[in-house]
C-alpha cells in the first residue's frame, strides 16, 4: 500500500487541529511538540493543505492555523489527497503493466481493494475521529471503567510508526496520550 508516513502525519496533524478547533488558531510548533513531528515537515504539509483550502493561516502574535472547513466537512480521504498521496495499492499504480509490461492476474483484486479503501476513508471525517478519540479518552481516564466501575487513571495511546519523516531519524514507534493530541 502506498499510504506513507506523509499521509499518516497529515491526518494526525489535521486531527490535532480538529481537537483544538474551538480554541482558536493553533501553531505548528504546538502540533509538532504534541505529535513528535518535525516543524519543517509540518510546514511543508500545511503548505499543501492550505493550497487545497483545508486549513487557513492566521498571521500575528496569536497566529497559527485553523481548519478551512468544519471538521464534519473534511474527510480523511481529502487530507490524504491534499498531500498528494494515493490509496492505489496495485503494483503498477493503475497502469496495468504489472508483470513484464502486461496486466497481472490479480490486478483487478488490488484495484478493487484500493477503491474500497478510498470509499472507507471518504466516509470518515475529522469530527468522527475527534468523537472517537474523546470517547476512548473518557473510557480510559476512569470516567467509565469497563470492568469494575472503579476510577482508573490510565490514558489512551496513539501509536504512530514512522520512517524518516517525523524528525528525520530512523524508523521509530511513539506512543502518545490522546489528550496530547
Amino acid at each position: 500500500m502506498r499510504l506513507t508516513a506523509k499521509s499518516r502525519y497529515a491526518v494526525t496533524a489535521m486531527l490535532d487541529l480538529a481537537l483544538h478547533h474551538d480554541q482558536g488558531s493553533v501553531s505548528l510548533g504546538d502540533i509538532a511538540r504534541r505529535q513528535g513531528i518535525s516543524l519543517s515537515f509540518l510546514e511543508r504539509l500545511f503548505a499543501q493543505l492550505r493550497s487545497r483550502g483545508l486549513v487557513n493561516s492566521i498571521r500575528g502574535p496569536k497566529g497559527g492555523y485553523r481548519l478551512g472547513f468544519a471538521p464534519e466537512s473534511i474527510a480523511v480521504a481529502d487530507v490524504i489527497d491534499a498531500v498528494e498521496e494515493s490509496v492505489d495499492i496495485t503494483h503498477c499504480r493503475g497502469k496495468e503493466n504489472c508483470r513484464n509490461h502486461e496486466r497481472c492476474l490479480t490486478h483487478d483484486l488490488w484495484r478493487d481493494l484500493g477503491h474500497r479503501i478510498e470509499e472507507f476513508l471518504s466516509a470518515i471525517n475529522l469530527a468522527e475521529l475527534v468523537e472517537r478519540c474523546r470517547a476512548q479518552e473518557t473510557i480510559d481516564t476512569g470516567s467509565i471503567d469497563r470492568k469494575s466501575g472503579a476510577n482508573d487513571a490510565q490514558g489512551i495511546s496513539v501509536v504512530i510508526e514512522s520512517p524518516t519523516l517525523a524528525n528525520e531519524s530512523s524508523e521509530r514507534t511513539e506512543t502518545m496520550p490522546c489528550q496530547s493530541l
